[in-house]
Parts: structure tokens; sequence; C-alpha cells
């Protein structure tokens, strides 16, 4: 993979699961159904003569435009899954993400109060998890997103008992 100019150098970043795609489709698909499902009853009300305003062009043109950014966001999709990575270092975690807007995150072990792992519904037909970490610092969103639980789980180990051996100043 090449490096992003924000990257630290000599960095191997390791890659969250493949399946978070189908993941990510899953909410894609629930809220934008329901989103433009909701734009659309203008439409349908002005349709129907319940409605005089909006203007057919207009009921017409909202639904369109949130269907075609939904529809960029569905193309983006696979890429965003693949910008996620991490990379484990001696002293902190890594986690980048992003492909316009790119953000590399480092986390102290020394930081972390605790480590958590959560699943949802589709994450757990899929034997994926979500890792979030928790820092004192409540502007501090780390969470790594499509592990596979196996891998989630042996990060909380991990990353628990290095932040209570840099907290403890061992």
């Amino acid at each position: 993979m090449l490096t992003e100019p924000i990257d630290p150098p000599g960095i191997e970043w390791l890659r969250v699961s493949p399946k978070y795609v189908t993941v990510r489709l899953v909410e894609w698909a629930l809220g934008n159904v329901i989103m433009i499902g909701l734009l659309s009853l203008p439409l349908v009300f002005v349709q129907l003569g319940w409605w005089r305003w909006p203007p057919v062009w207009l009921a017409i043109a909202v639904p369109a435009a949130m269907l075609v950014l939904a529809l960029w966001r569905l193309v983006l999709i696979p890429r965003q899954v693949r910008a996620i990575g991490y990379a484990e270092r001696d002293d902190d975690l890594l986690i980048r993400r992003g492909i316009f807007f790119q953000r590399t995150m480092v986390v102290p072990y020394g930081r972390m109060q605790y480590v958590d792992v959560a699943v949802g519904p589709v994450e757990r037909s899929l034997g994926l998890c979500t890792l979030k970490l928790h820092t004192a610092s409540p502007g501090t969103n780390a969470y790594l997103p499509g592990l596979p639980a196996a891998e989630g789980a042996r990060l909380r180990e991990q990353l628990s008992a290095r932040g209570e051996a840099r907290l403890a100043g061992l």
C-alpha cells in the first residue's frame, strides 16, 4: 500500500475485514431507503391532489438529489473500508481512516482508561466487532470498526494490559 504524507514512516498498517463492506451497505440501505421514502412523501401527496404546494418539479427534485447523493456514497463505501487501518507500536496504537479527509490518530497506551468491544446484529452475523478506546479526553473518538471478533478480543486484552502497565509506570 502507498503511504500518505500524514502517515508516520515505517508503519505496517493492518486492515479491517472486507466483510465490513457488508455492514456499511446494510447501514446505507436502511438509512437511505427511509430518507428517500420520507422525502418522496410530498410528491405522493401532490400527485394524489392532497397538496397544492410544493410544485411538482420541487417534489421530484428533492428526492432525486438525495438519490444521487446516496448513490455517490454507495460507490465510496468499499474504498472507505479499505482506507481504515491500524498499527500497534511499543507505546501507542495508530488508527487511520478517510479518503478525501484523511485522519491518523495516535492513542497512547498510558492514556487509555478502558477498551470496549461492541457488536451489532449485522456485525455479529458476520463475525465482526467494533473496538472502542476510551481515554481521559472526551474529545477522543477512537474506534476501530470491522475487526474479526477474535482480533477484537485479542486487541482488547492486549491494549488493556499495555494501558495498565503504562498507567502504573512499569
